[in-house]
């Protein structure tokens, strides 16, 4: 039976805590580790009994590698599942490879300091070379391919619905309905309603820096950068209905680049209601979306951490969200010499997820394939020595365990397409 190790034990965590209990047949130990132990304790007192996985807690701060590796090395888990920070990304890569066990995460590295000297001149370097300008991107984490090679463990880096499932859709595409793929558009649509007048449904630094930065596309193996927000489209979603959706970059489009050369286009969408817009646009005019620290009364605070602090968690939000979520991607090729298109999507309902795991949607679509990529890998099924991402293996078993566990999918084989 499969041991293995949680670090982190917010909104997404917890799904995914909840489904590796779910599943004890592969599943025997599991360490929940946390900065704030006694969340995880919390959550193993509400899990024992209900299931034959053996639950232990740990704190741990996620940026000490040193006390990093020494954890693991205590408890010998199987792999390491990262669903803290993407902060804290390569500090437990770096214990990962000093312990000697597999490492999974849901969401690639940015750091949390975007002003560091150091960090800055790599990024402004990478912008002008590469074309895009978002904090986030995989060549952080795709440097150490050489080191988790030569050590014969398997990184498998995004494993969450967006990117993650995603990029499986692809890769199911590619490997099911064409011969070649020219186009991809990821659209994500959150028809949930929380009833707040403004919340984000994961870590707000995250989703605000995402949200307001410039957007990107990539075209003929080439990133094409637009301001924030610029390109807007309308979609009738399945379950949810007609909604706005703007493009964003997304780490996914770097990945599938990479890996699926032959595409001419991949872009990403996602909904967003008027109300967040004005809210967000308010808060980055007046400053409040800095990651720059300031003064204030004799304290330094980092803007955008402070107004982290005033909204709602988004772990507090499952209770109170109705609606759905669509998340997919359209595709559009050729098969047997005929031009073809389709669209794979999941639709999920946000109170469903909250009976069944006390958890919103956007949570459950995350934790659920964390789960998976965790089962991939320590079942060997998506084992090998290097650092991966969800499209450079078989999808086919992934695909059957998203049916199992939670998030079955569609395949629409005449959809309507994004101009």
């Amino acid at each position: 039976m499969t041991r293995l190790m949680i670090i982190g034990c917010g909104g997404v965590a917890s799904v995914a805590i909840h489904k590796v209990c779910q599943n004890d047949e592969a599943f025997g130990e599991l360490m929940i580790a946390s900065r704030t132990v006694s969340k995880c304790d919390k959550l193993k007192k509400e899990l024992e009994g209900k299931t034959k996985v053996k639950i232990t807690t740990a704190a741990v701060n996620a940026d000490n590698v040193e006390e990093l590796t020494a954890l693991i090395r205590s408890y010998q888990p199987d792999a390491v599942l990262n669903l803290a920070l993407p902060y804290q990304d390569l500090s437990i890569m770096d214990a990962c490879l000093a312990a000697g066990v597999d490492y999974i995460d849901t969401a690639n590295y940015e750091p949390e300091d975007t002003d560091d000297p150091e960090w800055r001149k790599i990024y402004e370097k990478r912008c002008k070379e590469a074309g895009f300008s978002a904090y986030f991107d995989y060549s952080w984490q795709w440097a150490y391919q050489d080191r988790f090679k030569k050590a014969g463990l398997t990184a498998l880096l995004g494993t969450g619905f967006d990117p993650g499932v995603t990029s499986v859709f692809a890769a199911y595409a590619k490997k099911h309905y064409f011969d070649t793929i020219d186009t991809i558009d990821i659209l994500d649509c959150n028809g949930g309603d929380h009833g707040y007048a403004f919340a984000t449904n994961f870590n707000p630094e995250i989703n605000l820096r995402e949200v307001s930065a410039p957007g990107s596309y990539m075209e003929n193996g080439k990133w094409v950068e637009v301001p924030a927000m610029s390109i807007k489209r309308e979609y009738n979603f399945d379950g949810v209905g007609p909604k706005d959706m703007y493009l964003l970059h997304h780490e996914e489009i770097e990945a599938l680049g990479k890996h699926m050369p032959e595409v001419k286009r991949i872009r990403f969408f996602m909904t967003f209601g008027q109300s967040y817009l004005d809210h967000m646009r308010c808060l980055e005019d007046v400053g409040m979306l800095s990651t720059t620290p300031i003064h204030y009364e004799g304290k330094e605070i980092v803007p955008i951490q402070f107004l982290k602090a005033l909204l709602p968690d988004p772990a507090t939000l499952g209770p109170r969200t109705k609606g759905k979520t669509n998340i997919g991607c359209i595709f559009t090729g050729k098969k047997d010499g005929k031009e073809r298109k389709i669209y794979i999507y999941n639709v999920c309902d946000h109170e469903e997820c909250y009976k069944e795991v006390g958890s919103q949607a956007i949570s459950y679509t995350t934790g659920v394939p964390a789960m998976i990529g965790a089962l991939m890998v320590t079942s060997g099924l998506w084992k090998k020595p290097g650092v991966y991402t969800t499209d450079e293996f078989d999808p086919d078993p992934y695909m059957e365990a998203l049916n199992r566990w939670g998030l079955p999918w569609k395949v629409d084989e005449n959809p309507t397409l994004v101009d």
